[in-house]
């Protein structure tokens, strides 16, 4: 979508990233990196661990298509695991102006969520601490080994200090940004925060019911708030609750009477079920960057109950 506003303006664009069936946008040279399939059980994927740290096939493609297309200005998003940080240095080998949007905490926490997943509960323990934290803590996936390839992926980029060759980092709210800055000098003077942008839909007409209900709508994980959402059910058993979204958490909220779970829902039926709601609640646990849940919400009209902290808190207007 951005692309898209950017041709409309004028601009020239083209796409880099990893090759899929699935992909609608791309390059003139039809340069891709390898889809690495973490699923597969061919012997490639025993590469796997050191590819997702330093993709030379990534440098190597993107330095293709930047030679070919010869852009005024780079934009990364999401590069770890498929693309990786090489393809910083095959962007500054080149002089060109590089930009990045931080859709998370990967370069403060190896495992990108600062949240502890064993204490359920946020942590911080690596801004401003030693990434082997990680490793200790098991934080990616509870798993000793893809904790241990984390924190070395951490470590080795924060030696080579490769996140100062970014021009500048767009943070999609101040409290993300903060963290950059708490956590290292490098990020100085080379910040700005923007909230995320989404598409504004058609409003569809309120649909009068005897019975007004609270909408959820998010992943059935714990970091997404599930056992305190539970939890509220139980307190309020006056009100119902709808709930859009599937998994791994969703025992705690099945049996409830006054919780009806919908599993993954999209597309029109969501937009009808948040615009006809009497509140939105987002009571994540892990601090959420910019949830468009939230800011979809509030472009129906629908306000939100929400968690003092995170990118969250400057959404919301408290009363």
């Amino acid at each position: 979508k951005l692309g898209d506003e950017l041709s409309a303006l004028g601009h020239e664009v083209e796409y880099f990233g990893m090759y899929d069936e699935k992909n609608t946008v791309g390059n003139s040279i039809n340069e891709y990196t390898f889809n690495m399939d973490f699923h597969s059980k061919g012997l490639a994927r025993f590469l796997y661990p050191f590819k997702i740290i330093y993709s030379r096939e990534a440098y190597k493609k993107i330095g293709k298509v930047l030679d070919n297309f010869k852009p005024d200005i780079v934009h990364m998003n999401n590069i770890n695991f498929q693309l990786t940080p090489s393809i910083i240095y095959a962007v500054k080998k080149r002089k060109i102006p590089l930009v990045q949007t931080v859709h998370d905490y990967q370069m403060v926490c190896p495992n990108h969520l600062l949240y502890s997943f064993n204490e359920t509960k946020p942590c911080e323990r690596c801004i401003g601490g030693s990434k082997w934290n990680c490793f200790k803590h098991n934080c990616i996936h509870g798993s000793k080994a893809k904790s241990l390839i984390g924190t070395i992926e951490a470590k080795l980029y924060s030696w080579l200090k490769t996140y100062k060759k970014v021009d500048m980092y767009v943070c999609p709210s101040f409290f993300l940004e903060n963290k950059l800055l708490e956590a290292s000098d490098i990020y100085k003077g080379k910040t700005f925060t923007i909230h995320n942008f989404i598409e504004k839909k058609p409003i569809p007409e309120k649909i009068s019911s005897e019975r007004s209900y609270i909408a959820f709508a998010s992943r059935l994980s714990k970091e997404k708030g599930v056992n305190l959402l539970a939890d509220t059910a139980l307190l309020l058993p006056e009100v119902d609750f709808i709930v859009a979204g599937n998994g791994p958490d969703d025992e705690c909220l099945k049996n409830i009477p006054n919780v009806t779970l919908k599993g993954f829902v999209s597309g029109k039926k969501l937009t009808d079920l948040m615009s006809n709601a009497r509140l939105l609640i987002a009571p994540s646990v892990c601090y959420e960057n910019n949830p468009l849940s939230i800011l979809e919400a509030h472009s129906m009209g629908v306000p939100v109950v929400t968690m003092n902290y995170g990118g969250m808190a400057e959404l919301v207007e408290d009363g």
